[in-house]
């Protein structure tokens, strides 16, 4: 959709899809090309995937961009889309002008704990829509809109159990400072204060800075798409002009 460049591919997050970036896309497009994915094994893409990883994503990414022909690009990833677009950047050098997290890249020197990384993923097995429901509804602030809330957790919680599950396997084994490092690239990020993000631990390892908003959630392209594209689109300008 749209035209110019730096095209602009949106990566959505786990168990979400391309439609989460619908209120992006139109004000994108008025300067950019903007191109949106469903990730393997979310939404109308297949499941037929013998292992399922974030740098296999990553790869899928690339695969998209040189389909199109595109050699001048941003990625944006949210959630887990953020380390996937790291990976594609690594794998596109001079391609690839940066990469714009949505709330990700808070830290990416902290790690899971064993213990509490088993006990969700024993959880995730046992029950994948109940954990699912409890997981993204406390992912929304107690003042978000009720629908809103509904209809992220009701299509994110039936999606196919066994692609979920092995994609947070790996995501909770993955080295996101060392991708952040791979990248090679500026990384961004637009990030929720409901979760501290921490800057100077992100330095180290990219050039590095982050917007911050305030009374929003996980979802926050969705909660607040007005605040949120205006941050978007300063940081897209301070890329393109960096």
């Amino acid at each position: 959709t749209g035209a110019g460049t730096p095209a602009l591919v949106l990566v959505h997050g786990w168990m979400c899809d391309q439609t989460y970036w619908l209120n992006q896309v139109p004000d994108l497009a008025r300067d950019h090309l903007v191109v949106t994915v469903d990730l393997p094994g979310h939404g109308l893409s297949g499941v037929d995937r013998a292992e399922w990883s974030v740098a296999g994503l990553g790869n899928d990414i690339v695969t998209v961009v040189d389909h199109l022909g595109l050699g001048d690009i941003i990625l944006i990833g949210h959630s887990m889309g953020g380390p996937v677009s790291l990976e594609a950047a690594r794998l596109m050098p001079g391609r690839t002008r940066g990469v714009i997290g949505v709330d990700t890249f808070q830290n990416v020197e902290s790690e899971w704990e064993p213990e509490q990384t088993k006990a969700m993923l024993e959880a995730m097995e046992a029950d994948l829509v109940g954990f699912c429901t409890s997981f993204v509804t406390g992912m929304f602030p107690e003042a978000a809109d009720p629908d809103l809330v509904a209809s992220v957790t009701d299509d994110m919680c039936n999606g196919p159990a066994d692609v979920g599950l092995a994609l947070m396997r790996d995501y909770t084994d993955f080295d996101r400072a060392k991708a952040m490092r791979s990248a090679g690239v500026p990384v961004r990020a637009v990030n929720a204060t409901l979760w501290p993000t921490a800057p100077e631990v992100n330095r180290t390892y990219a050039d590095f800075d982050a917007v911050l908003m305030d009374d929003v959630g996980h979802f926050l392209m969705q909660e607040a798409p007005e605040e949120f594209n205006r941050h978007l689109r300063a940081v897209i300008a301070e890329l393109e002009t960096g």
